[in-house]
């Protein structure tokens, strides 16, 4: 056999196709592999809590029960102690102090004297004044003499043309009968007549100038009374000026005044004191202008004070606002109770409304982080705490309504929250 074809039938071995396997062992491992991963994140994606957590201790928390009990909405305002009743003392009129009778802290009675002042110059005015009315009660006193007099007058007059009118009626009907038997002559029959017209005239005038002028002067006299009237009211007035320089107790109670001494200079309307009535006391609260439109006569309210509880209720509401509150008063339901002293602060609970069952959920820190939209609710098993959205309704100092979200007996974080940051997740250690 000659080289070449040794040389073909050797290459024609080493040429032939070798055929490769697909599933190979490598292959395969990479498979496994791949789906081992896939199955990982899966896994993760599904099963595992991809929160956010942090880790705190449990005993730097407060954690609260939610509870279904009676909700009471009420908010805590403190109060001072006033006297039921209290009656200012101020200067009607301006003076010196003159001589002072009662110091302040002295019970008074009705009518009793504290201090007089003297005033010269007001002295001076009420006798000019005194004066001038009574110029004025005598010169009106004069016109209703005159209007009298010139009355009288009349009446004289009217007298005295019915006196002349009856003499002439008489004479005319004796010369009228005698004239129709011929006995006397016509001339004097018609002078009889003449002079009795005359007269009937004359009285008629006489009459109609009398009654209208007693109508006049009975307006006149009327209104010359009702000056008079005036005019002695006015002294009286005026003369009660110079009463005003003594300061009397208005009502019976306890005197408070300003330092006053003897010569000190007093003006006109300057408040100088006061008299309290201790009888009982009121208390004045000052209220959030937030409440305004919630506050209203009658609303209730307690406090305690020497071991008991005292009920008050609102008796009336100054709906000014001042500095963010308005103000009320206060009366106790009862009798005050004893040992209360004016000018004492109470811590007073008043009640918004009527009592009614309601879920409770304690108030805390965490209100501030969230606004009452969500919390921490505990798990059962204690480990965990989970943020859980909640709707919150009316409050009081104590409680807040949980309308919905809660439910009795889940435990929920009241403590602040503010180093919780955003996570999702508390766990519990």
């Amino acid at each position: 056999m000659s080289q070449d074809s040794k040389d073909r039938i050797s290459s024609a071995g080493m040429d032939r196709k070798i055929e490769k396997k697909f599933w190979t062992p490598k292959r395969i491992g990479m498979i496994i592999g791949g789906l081992l991963l896939i199955g990982l994140f899966l896994y993760s994606f599904i099963f595992m809590d991809v929160r956010s957590t942090l880790n705190v201790e449990r005993d730097r928390l407060t954690i609260s029960t939610v509870q279904e009990d009676s909700f009471q909405e009420f908010i805590q305002v403190t109060g001072t102690v006033q006297p039921i009743q209290t009656i200012y003392l101020d200067a009607l009129e301006g003076g010196v102090v003159e001589q002072i009778f009662l110091e302040s802290g002295t019970m008074v009675e009705r009518g009793d004297t504290i201090l007089t002042l003297s005033n010269s110059d007001l002295r001076l005015s009420v006798m000019q004044q005194t004066s001038s009315i009574y110029d004025q009660i005598n010169q009106t006193r004069n016109s209703r003499l005159n209007i009298e007099t010139n009355t009288l007058s009349l009446r004289e007059r009217l007298a005295n043309a019915e006196n002349q009118l009856h003499i002439t009626r008489s004479d005319y009907q004796r010369q009228q009968k005698l004239y129709e038997k011929e006995l006397v002559s016509e001339q004097s029959y018609i002078e009889a007549k003449e002079n009795y017209e005359y007269q009937r005239k004359r009285h008629n005038l006489i009459y109609e100038s009398f009654k209208q002028d007693s109508i006049r002067a009975a307006q006149q006299l009327q209104q010359i009374d009702e000056s008079l009237d005036r005019m002695w009211r006015s002294l009286e007035a005026v003369q009660e000026i110079l009463d005003k320089l003594v300061v009397t107790a208005p009502i019976a109670g306890q005197l408070s005044t300003v330092e006053l001494n003897p010569g000190q200079s007093i003006s006109p309307g300057e408040r100088i004191g006061q008299v309290d009535i201790l009888e009982s006391y009121k208390v004045r609260v000052g209220i959030d202008e937030f409440h305004l439109s919630r506050i209203s006569p009658g609303l209730e309210g307690s406090f305690d004070f020497a071991g008991q509880t005292h009920q008050l209720f609102i008796s009336k509401v100054y709906p000014v606002v001042e500095n963010g509150q308005f103000e009320v008063d206060m009366e106790f339901s009862g009798e005050s109770p004893s040992g209360l002293r004016r000018g004492q602060t109470l811590r007073i609970r008043l009640e918004l409304g009527e009592s009614a069952n309601a879920l409770l959920l304690s108030r805390g820190g965490f209100y501030q982080a969230t606004g009452g939209n969500w919390v921490y609710k505990v798990s059962e098993d204690g480990e965990q705490a989970v943020r859980h959205d909640i709707n919150l309704g009316r409050q009081n100092p104590e409680y807040f309504e949980v309308l919905s979200g809660l439910e009795p007996g889940d435990r929920v974080i009241t403590s602040s929250y503010d180093t919780f940051g955003d996570n999702e997740v508390l766990n519990l250690q």
